[in-house]
């Protein structure tokens, strides 16, 4: 008699739907195959892992004494565990909407017989594996290779506790970072009212997001004895270097310079312990009551974003319409933030010796003109120009789409130039206007007017790069996830950006100092500005038409075979 495998438990069913739509990303995924997605992003983990393994090789093939060995892998370790620590809070930032019961959580399972016990202890153990996840993807390669080169030299134990030590690290580091998103998140919960709560929450996701990666990349690298004896205040306002002291506690190569330094990160352990004890657990069983018995948003006070009654009417419309997105859909917003992020960290990778006066990096100061600044200004830039474009891909409603198809009423012509400058008001003019007055403040009139020419100049040539083939008004067309596959996209300009920014930046540093040829750059971006403005209008004139609705490629292909 054949036996029927027994049916999955409660718990079991929705652990697995928690843990598939703990990250709302499905612009992200491939078809919207959700599991698919989860596993592209664990093999970039440990991909990059693997890149990261290089510095264990150099401490493997090292010669020194086994002391001398393990303060030398200080720089290594103290990277890992500050990517770590970054990567699992940009993790919990994209997971925010996912951590609290969504309505649709409480009024789907609340009628079930499930004891809201269960619903809870799901939702943690999703939350638990993927922050495990993502810290096992991260440090897959480098979890075995570094273990290995440190522990070589220290007995028979020294390999095992060095593995111990390692992933311990790193796991109670992803956990610190997690549990003060959790906190932060459960202790606004708590005091704010609901709406008021709803309202608030997508700018504290915001803020969490630019403080990671403010600290990641502003980080100083005080990572020797001497220079954390010589900087201890820069030393104790970062955690990183608190869980570097935990791992040489673990891992028995304790210095007399980190031992504080490993008791702090214990204390700081403790302490988001019972701050997620104390803010986020009654704040989870707490919102699902007052998802019940509360609406989500009531209408606001009236208040309406202003809008002059001059200039083109079809211009006034897609730029009030453009904006008041942005203002009201977290989705787009999260998105052009996470493009912001990223532009503004490499900016801050490029200005930390500008920050810190590092001598290896040039060591400039803020009163001069010098490459990071400018490139940082650059980056921006093209991130606030590629981030726009990227969100005016996904839509804002179904019905904004059945609107503007209604009423279209001009030349399409008309409409794909209002996009063009929408997209110059909504990114380039912002851009400018922040670079120059940061600039402005200390640096002299004409640097700082030459390089914001050039400045405009680059941003019209990469909105009509942009805009190159784009036949759609912005969030009002139907949108296939995964068609942009706009990860890679975003990868593939990272690495391209930094080489051709950097060079540019050195031909700008020398036209600056010599007129004719700050005039002969200037006309040279002028000129490739105006045939790429041609180019994108000889296209529109060829074909003008207004796309509404993407449609996915066919699975039958007609051969077109006709008798003579």
């Amino acid at each position: 008699m054949s036996e029927f495998p027994a049916p999955p438990t409660p718990f079991r069913v929705l652990y697995r739907e928690f843990l598939l739509g703990i990250v709302d990303l499905e612009m992200l995924s491939a078809r919207a195959d959700v599991e698919r997605l989860l596993g592209q992003f664990a093999a970039v983990l440990a991909a990059i892992s693997l890149m990261f393994c290089n510095g264990a090789l150099r401490v493997f093939r090292s010669s020194a004494p086994q002391a001398q060995k393990l303060t030398t892998a200080w720089v290594d370790e103290h990277f890992l565990i500050a990517t770590t620590m970054a990567v699992v809070g940009l993790f919990a930032v994209l997971a925010w909407d996912a951590v609290l019961p969504s309505p649709r959580d409480v009024f789907v399972l609340t009628p079930l017989p499930v004891r809201r016990r269960t619903i809870f202890l799901a939702k943690l153990a999703s939350m638990g594996a993927a922050l495990g996840l993502t810290a096992v993807a991260l440090n897959v390669f480098t979890g075995f290779s570094y273990p290995l080169a440190l522990g070589r030299g220290g007995g028979i134990l020294g390999v095992p506790r060095a593995f111990l030590a390692y992933w311990a690290t790193m796991l109670g580091a992803g956990a610190f970072v997690f549990g003060c998103v959790l906190a932060l998140q459960g202790a606004a919960a708590q005091v704010l009212p609901r709406q008021l709560f709803l309202r608030v929450s997508g700018g504290l996701q915001l803020a969490t997001f630019c403080v990671i990666l403010c600290a990641y990349f502003l980080r100083p690298d005080f990572v020797t004895p001497s220079a954390i004896e010589a900087n201890p205040t820069f030393v104790r306002s970062f955690p990183s270097y608190w869980f570097l002291g935990l791992f040489n506690q673990l891992n028995g190569s304790g210095h007399v310079v980190t031992e504080p330094l490993a008791w702090r990160a214990w204390a700081a352990l403790a302490a988001v312990a019972a701050a997620v004890a104390v803010a986020f657990l009654p704040a989870y069983f707490r919102t699902m009551r007052r998802v019940v018995g509360e609406p989500d948003l009531r209408p606001g006070a009236g208040w309406v974003l202003p809008s002059p009654r001059v200039g083109d009417p079809l211009l006034r419309a897609l730029a009030q319409f453009c904006a008041r997105t942005f203002l009201r859909s977290r989705q787009h917003r999260l998105l052009l933030a996470c493009y912001l992020g990223v532009g503004a960290a490499i900016a801050l990778t490029f200005g930390r010796s500008v920050l810190y006066g590092e001598e290896g990096l040039a060591g400039y100061a803020w009163r001069e003109v010098n490459r990071p600044m400018l490139i940082a200004t650059v980056v921006l830039m093209c991130f606030a120009v590629v981030g726009m474009r990227v969100a005016f891909t996904l839509p804002a409603s179904l019905r904004a789409n059945w609107i503007f198809r209604t009423a279209v009423d001009r030349p399409d012509g008309d409409y794909l130039v209002a996009n063009r400058r929408v997209l110059i008001g909504l990114a380039v003019i912002p851009a400018t206007v922040f670079s120059a007055g940061v600039l402005a403040s200390f640096w002299p009139l004409w640097p700082v007017s030459g390089h914001v020419a050039l400045l405009t100049v680059l941003g019209l040539i990469l909105v009509d790069l942009s805009l190159l083939r784009f036949r759609k008004i912005p969030f009002a067309c139907s949108y296939l996830p995964g068609k942009a596959q706009m990860h890679v996209t975003a990868a593939a300009l990272i690495f391209i950006l930094i080489g051709l920014t950097d060079v540019g930046v050195r031909l700008e540093m020398e036209a600056l100092g010599d007129p004719r040829r700050y005039a002969w750059t200037l006309g040279v971006l002028a000129g490739v500005a105006a045939l790429l403005r041609r180019r994108v209008s000889t296209e529109m004139e060829i074909d003008s038409s207004l796309v509404f609705e993407q449609e996915p490629p066919a699975d039958l292909m007609a051969l077109d075979i006709r008798s003579d």
